[in-house]
């Protein structure tokens, strides 16, 4: 909390414009958890916020917007997934949303090959891809760290991640907190968005093992 962080200035116009395209309405808890993010990214203090939500109600929508809040002042934007699937998944989610928006979209993994990886990593040393998502690369200037299915990453990933971050801001998306991210949170060493209210017409995931 005495870290000084970078203070992120007040929506732009583009950054309404973002939001009033999302094709669903917002729930209660994702405006709250939304607001929460941008109060935390326009404080000089470096965020540290982790918001818990069920699969389908809207994490990634208040990622998009916190990312898209980042490129909006020239910073980059690292999306951290711990799967190929799911760097892709993420990759299509944000180009969709984004795709009307100044704004480069990139994935590493192991999906693409080691020339496309190169350029990619190059460009994004050079500061031409604004958000990235993959694992974590040497950028020109970071100012947004996004982690998704924390409880996936292991110790020692945890730990490079904590030199990373030390004043970027970070953003941590879960369904399932891992006992020592829930203690954070509930000892108030991390700031907590729970996104409680699912979306209107959604219906039940049902997971069935064969």
């Amino acid at each position: 909390k005495q870290e000084k962080g970078f203070a992120y200035s007040p929506d732009s116009f583009m950054q309404q414009e973002l939001e009033a395209s999302f094709i669903y309405e917002d729930t209660p808890d994702q405006m709250k958890a939304t607001a929460e993010v941008k109060a935390d990214m326009e404080s000089q203090r470096p965020m540290d916020r982790l918001i818990c939500g069920d699969v389908g109600f809207g994490k990634t929508e208040v990622a998009i917007r916190a990312a898209f809040k980042a490129v909006s002042d020239n910073k980059q934007v690292a999306v951290l997934v711990p799967t190929t699937v799911l760097a892709f998944q993420h990759f299509q989610t944000f180009k969709e949303r984004l795709k009307d928006f100044p704004c480069r979209i990139e994935y590493i993994s192991r999906a693409r090959t080691t020339a496309q990886i190169k350029h990619v990593l190059q460009d994004v040393k050079e500061g031409t891809v604004n958000i990235l998502i993959g694992k974590d690369v040497v950028f020109k200037d970071l100012g947004l760290l996004i982690i998704d299915e924390e409880q996936k990453f292991g110790v020692s990933v945890k730990e490079k991640l904590r030199q990373l971050k030390t004043n970027v801001d970070t953003l941590t998306m879960t369904a399932t907190p891992i006992p020592r991210t829930l203690q954070f949170s509930l000892m108030g060493a991390r700031d907590l968005s729970s996104i409680t209210t699912p979306p209107p017409n959604r219906y039940p995931v049902q997971t069935e093992v064969e």
